[in-house]
């Protein structure tokens, strides 16, 4: 990770950009470090945060884009190579499938908040089938919310944007069980629409 840091700190947004697109592309980058780490470099660079938010954004929707394109075209199988090359994936990669059929539009957003889950939503996105004007909206709510949680800690943190780690571990202490909570009521809401539909 410090050969990207180091990247991002000597080229700026540049590097920003395409760094985080490759982490959206789910290339070994962890966001929690970069996303962070660029934000307290565009802080101290006195690059506006409401420029290096949208470039973050825009960088991840291509990143994100590539992985359903590719889960698309390669659908379920290519999915499984992964999990054979790679069988430590194979646990988020069955949540992600689990939650993406229980919930379905509500998923790709959601799962994009929650580690791991969010590395590989985009692939099951696109071996499903759905469609990709709704993926993209989805995914775009997803990303803002959290590119604007990591890359805003480290703009406010500046030189200190290491303590993030502190910041993250309180984050998924208390957000995602609120995020569970709400995929439960989601499911029920829908559960509740068809059985209304059924009864017209």
């Amino acid at each position: 990770m410090e050969y990207f840091t180091n990247l991002i700190f000597e080229y700026g947004l540049i590097a920003m950009f395409v760094i985080i697109m490759l982490e959206y592309a789910c290339f070994p980058v962890s966001s929690e470090i970069v996303l962070p780490f660029s934000g307290a470099v565009a802080s101290v660079s006195h690059i506006p945060f409401l420029l290096i938010l949208p470039v973050s954004i825009v960088a991840g929707l291509i990143g994100t884009s590539i992985c359903y394109i590719i889960g698309r075209y390669g659908g379920t199988p290519f999915i499984q190579r992964i999990i054979h090359r790679f069988p430590k994936t194979e646990k988020s990669i069955n949540a992600s499938y689990a939650n993406f059929e229980k919930y379905g539009t509500y998923a790709v957003c959601i799962l994009r908040l929650i580690p791991l889950c969010r590395t590989y939503i985009a692939f099951i996105a696109g071996a499903l089938g759905q469609n990709y004007l709704v993926f993209i909206v989805s995914s775009f709510i997803g990303i803002t919310v959290w590119n604007t949680i990591l890359i805003g800690i480290g703009y406010f943190l500046k030189e200190n944007w290491k303590n993030v780690i502190v910041y993250y571990d309180e984050y998924k202490t208390f957000l995602i069980p609120i995020l569970v909570i709400l995929l439960i009521l989601l499911a029920a809401r829908r559960v509740l629409k068809k059985e209304k539909a059924s009864h017209i």
